[in-house]
């Protein structure tokens, strides 16, 4: 190996040591590796559903209801946090600095979505990549970019996993790179 590639090697390891909870490298890699397999094993399994059978009018309207919150995020006029009922449970799974449950929609815009955007220069933008329903579930596989107030990019590829009832988010489960998101959140100070 070259001196710049061991750099390069090196380099995330002790960045990503410094962020994240105490736990080995090899713990890390199998829960990582761990949370993608489970959460392509579901879309998977969920798509070869979908394609057996049609959607019945909850699971149509769950999506429907998912789907106009992303388009209004997109379009800058609203959120699918706008679904959140009050006493809504958003878990943030893994090691990221934001990494907990949060037990209400308060809490979790407070501690997490302000924050967040207020490290932003130009709003956080979505790109889905597939939207499964199953039951009272909605599984949203998608890619957010946009550009922090420090000029740089920020970019991450997440999996949110909502837990629908009467047309709001009752409880989520969101998966995305925690390293890409401890690197932002350490580097970026929010506005006032």
């Amino acid at each position: 190996m070259s001196p710049h590639q061991l750099y390069l090697w090196r380099k995330p390891l002790s960045y990503t040591a410094t962020i994240c909870r105490p736990q080995s490298l090899a713990r890390r890699i199998f829960s990582a590796a761990l949370g993608i397999a489970a959460a392509i094993l579901a879309l998977a399994g969920l798509e070869a559903r979908a394609a057996a059978q049609s959607l019945s009018e909850t699971e149509r309207r769950n999506k429907a209801a998912v789907e106009a919150g992303f388009a209004a995020w997109a379009a800058g006029t609203g959120s699918p946090y706008d679904l959140l009922a009050d006493d809504a449970r958003w878990t943030i799974e893994g090691y990221s600095l934001a990494s907990k449950t949060y037990p209400s929609r308060e809490a979790f815009l407070r501690e997490v979505i302000r924050p967040f955007n207020a490290r932003m220069k130009a709003p956080l933008k979505p790109a889905i990549r597939n939207v499964y329903a199953d039951g009272d579930t909605v599984i949203v596989f998608f890619d957010a970019r946009g550009i922090a107030r420090d000029g740089e990019p920020y970019a991450n590829t997440y999996a949110w996993f909502l837990d629908m009832r009467d047309g709001r988010i009752v409880r989520a489960s969101a998966f995305f790179d925690s390293v890409v998101f401890n690197a932002f959140w350490t580097r970026v100070t929010p506005a006032d």
